[in-house]
């Protein structure tokens, strides 16, 4: 059984125009709602690999009903999300036909009381002791402490069990600290971490703050990863072009699965590319065609950088 944690769950909405133009009313060709946040999403890909997947974290008013009621159709995923007293958020993505750009809008979420912060962590140390694996993704709703991931990270580490940390901002820099088993950062989110622009010395101070492996995403250019084995770069055999809402919570459940597994670093990374262009190519955000996902592991390129 694999964790996934959505502090901040979502109702995702894309719109789908013609053409997005400011100052201009747009007709709708399409709608389409999911379940969302982050770890909701790496749990959909997680159970779409064969995995068994609890997901939890908050979900509270009409559009938390909404969330736990789709989540229920979601084939694989176990739902263990804490009901709260205010409203879960929406995001809408609006998604520009013309030129294949999303606009991205996101709520800030329910606003988190001391008392249900504290009903929280009893119920995942209780998850926690049960699994192969965790997965911490997203932001903090209002209320959450911003140390919040790193009491997380340790209560997992103190059950044995790996965490995979996917963040940004004051949430990944308390987080790193308690020591992850890895960090996903994108390169933006690792140079607001550590100062620097260049991705492997970032990567290596991102090492050093306590991280044991850090996998950025470069875009079109794939991952780099360090670790305690040894560096890698892993990119799509192509540059593609699509929608790239979700790809980087494929990237996640790819590596997250690849560990679990008990793979090495080459074939995490390939499974997490090849996962990640797939979900790129589908025509519905956030979802990938088993079959692309299958050409596209057979094509990736890993290259050693050491």
């Amino acid at each position: 059984m694999i964790l996934t944690v959505t502090l901040n769950t979502a109702l995702d909405v894309t719109y789908r125009v013609p053409r997005l133009l400011p100052h201009a009313s747009h007709r709708v060709t399409a709608v389409t709602e999911r379940p969302g946040g982050k770890g909701l999403n790496v749990a959909r890909v997680l159970a779409a690999l064969g995995h068994k997947v609890t997901a939890t974290g908050f979900a509270g008013g009409p559009v938390g009903s909404v969330v736990r009621s789709a989540l229920a159709a979601s084939p694989g995923v176990v739902d263990a999300l804490v009901p709260c007293g205010g409203a879960s958020r929406r995001t809408l993505a609006v998604v520009d036909e013309a030129s294949g750009d999303t606009t991205q809008f996101n709520e800030p979420g329910p606003l988190i009381t001391p008392a249900e912060w504290s009903r929280f962590l009893a119920h995942y140390e209780e998850l926690v002791s049960g699994v192969r694996a965790v997965a911490l993704c997203g932001s903090l709703p209002p209320g959450v402490p911003v140390g919040a991931y790193a009491v997380l990270v340790r209560t997992a580490r103190a059950a044995g069990v790996p965490v995979l940390l996917d963040t940004s901002g004051e949430a990944l820099r308390r987080g790193v600290a308690a020591r992850p088993e890895i960090i996903k950062p994108n390169a933006a989110e690792l140079a607001e971490l550590t100062g620097s622009r260049d991705p492997l010395p970032a990567s290596r101070d991102a090492r050093r703050r306590g991280a044991h492996a850090v996998v950025t995403s470069l875009g079109p250019a794939g991952l780099l990863a360090a670790t305690a084995q040894g560096t890698w770069q892993a990119a799509p055999p192509r540059p593609l072009s699509g929608n790239p809402t979700g790809a980087g919570d494929s990237v996640v459940a790819g590596l997250l699965s690849a560990l679990a597994e008990g793979l090495d670093w080459p074939d995490r990374l390939t499974r997490a590319v090849a996962l990640s262009a797939a979900t790129v190519l589908a025509p519905v955000a956030g979802e990938f065609d088993p079959g692309v996902y299958e050409e596209l592991r057979q094509t990736v390129r890993v290259r050693n950088g050491n």
